[in-house]
């Protein structure tokens, strides 16, 4: 393993995360929080020169391979996570050290579940910060240092692979450099549109910057404790509805758009489904609560805004859908575990991989009724490598042992089934509100002990890491083993 360009990598994030955290300082500046930009200008300087000290030289052999990779994005997430939880912590906005961890972890892996339960009472300067976790994690931590300063030389992949969601991760241009900050290109463009849209729509600027951030990572950190719903606007609501779904496309296609390969995005087969369950959902959840709004435009834009909000992870309200019937709040359910598009900033299992279990079902299915057929999982057109099926099925095991396992320490608190149970699944699929009255959409895990939110704080890491390179720090044969 190649240790000095591991400490390289981490020292570099270390540095970058003091940079980053100057601009909510002068986002406090402006609005004359003088004290809390203050305490966290302290914080970002005291990094951002440790980071420069050890980053003077760069280490003579700079290849990362697969395994260094795992560990890199491991290890990063972790230090990256504590960093950006001091700041909540030293201002005081945030008394419990371990609170701040959870929002901060629950900000950078773009999940969205909160301790707070007064949002309004946190300066602008922190809000800002706490919004700008989810732009930041949203693309990728490690993605954003690549595309700002080479890392690994020509096995860069290795680290982009590692933190990217989903069972793939190709090259949109040779170079893994060139690839990230084509992405972000990408990214920020996406962003900034949302930002003039919304104030097109009368959100004041700030609100609309903070927003787009927590769209673009689909984290779903607001502002305001009603989430966007507290601007009670139908303008908004389709706004934002539109680039949840927008987020939640594979990078890949918008690169595509770029070069007028419309054809190709035709073709993708993740795309279609991915549109279709949106569809469909939104459909049989506004024919469901139409009763309760009275208006069918009313639960047109309420649905789709929730079943965008969901699948694709973001977590935003614009109402209380736990007061909806069982029915609405069992398709978010399984709109939770579902999930975006692989090579999207969304979470869940991902669509790619319920199109390939879902395949490789069918053809099993028919091997019972006919041994001899021999029949092979298409996607766009293309086989699928065996190999990539078994590590598809292999996904999907741990991540059901995990949910299992990690119910099993949640249930400790004493809590109702259904609080337990998907507190859990939002966190590890990066959702951010659960069911129920005490995670829903207008509650938080304030209530949680601190065992509970340590275990919650892995979850959300497990799901944004696609569990992999989080489960192999704690294998002690990887600092061993050569592969």
């Amino acid at each position: 393993m190649n240790y000095e360009m591991m400490k390289y990598v981490l020292m570099s994030i270390c540095k970058i995360e003091g940079l980053l955290l100057l601009i909510p300082v002068f986002v406090s500046v402006i609005y004359k929080e003088y004290q809390i930009a203050g305490k966290m200008a302290i914080v970002a300087i005291a990094f951002a020169l440790i980071g420069m000290v050890f980053t003077r030289k760069k280490p003579r052999k700079i290849d990362i391979f697969a395994k260094d990779g795992l560990i890199i994005v491991g290890i990063t997430w972790i230090i990256f996570s504590i960093i950006g939880a001091i700041p909540f912590y030293v201002t005081g906005s945030i008394p419990s050290f371990i609170d701040a961890f959870f929002e901060t972890v629950s900000g950078f892996t773009t999940t969205g579940s909160t301790i707070l339960t007064d949002i309004e009472s946190l300066s602008k300067g922190i809000l800002f910060w706490r919004a700008f976790t989810h732009w930041i994690g949203g693309m990728g931590v490690l993605v954003f240092v690549m595309a700002i300063i080479p890392l690994a030389g020509r096995n860069s992949m290795s680290i982009m692979k590692a933190e990217v969601p989903g069972p793939t991760v190709d090259k949109l241009v040779p170079k893994a450099k060139q690839t990230a900050k084509l992405l972000y290109i990408i990214y920020i463009g996406l962003t900034g549109l949302e930002v003039v849209l919304l104030m097109i729509g009368k959100m004041p600027l700030y609100d609309s910057v903070v927003h787009a951030f927590a769209t673009a990572g689909t984290g779903g950190f607001s502002i305001k404790s009603a989430s966007v719903g507290y601007y009670q606007s139908a303008y908004i609501d389709w706004v934002v509805t539109i680039f949840m779904v927008l987020f939640g496309i594979n990078f890949n296609l918008f690169y595509l758009a770029i070069l007028n390969k419309f054809n190709r995005i035709a073709r993708s087969e993740e795309l279609r489904v991915y549109l279709a369950i949106i569809v469909v959902s939104t459909l049989l959840i506004s024919i469901n609560v139409y009763s309760m709004y009275n208006s069918i435009s009313d639960s047109l834009r309420y649905s789709a805004f929730q079943v965008a909000s969901i699948i694709t992870t973001t977590g935003f309200m614009n109402t209380d859908f736990n007061l909806w019937p069982q029915f609405s709040k069992s398709i978010l359910l399984i709109l939770m575990i579902v999930g975006a598009c692989a090579g999207s900033t969304g979470g869940g299992v991902k669509v790619s991989r319920i199109i390939i279990i879902a395949k490789h079902m069918r053809i099993e299915l028919k091997k019972i009724i006919h041994p001899r057929s021999v029949s092979n999982v298409k996607v766009d057109g293309k086989i699928v490598e065996n190999n990539v099926i078994r590590s598809v099925s292999g996904y999907i095991m741990i991540y059901f042992m995990l949910i299992l396992f990690s119910f099993l320490l949640i249930s400790i608190n004493g809590f109702d089934f259904e609080t337990s149970i998907t507190s859990v699944i939002t966190c590890i699929n990066n959702v951010g509100p659960g069911l129920g009255s005490l995670v829903g959409p207008i509650g938080s895990f304030s209530m949680f002990s601190d065992f509970s939110k340590i275990v919650l704080s892995i979850d959300m890491l497990l799901g944004r890491l696609e569990i992999f390179p989080i489960l192999i720090l704690f294998s002690p044969r990887i600092y061993k083993r050569r592969f």
